[in-house]
């Protein structure tokens, strides 16, 4: 049992993405709806299924069910200028 894990992000595009946790990353590859860990994580698949506006996701490792999530779109960084 994993308690929430405020500040994981995943960045997806072309195929491919990573997860980020501070400045930790770890690269996956896009394969449907599952993201596919690679090294140092490989065998770790986040599994997706959509859920309204984002997705619910099931973290699992060489078939094996580890935790679930919610994954959805984040906001665009808002930027000020001064005048």
């Amino acid at each position: 049992f994993l308690p929430p894990l405020f500040g994981v992000r995943k960045r997806i595009s072309d195929g491919r993405g990573e997860t980020t946790l501070g400045p930790l990353r770890f690269p996956f590859d896009v394969v449907g709806l599952d993201l596919r860990y690679r090294s140092p994580l490989s065998g770790l698949v986040d599994v997706l299924e959509p859920d309204g506006d984002g997705f619910r996701g099931y973290a699992t490792f060489r078939g094996r069910g580890l935790g679930r999530f919610a994954l959805s779109r984040a906001e665009p960084a808002r930027t000020s200028s001064l005048t």
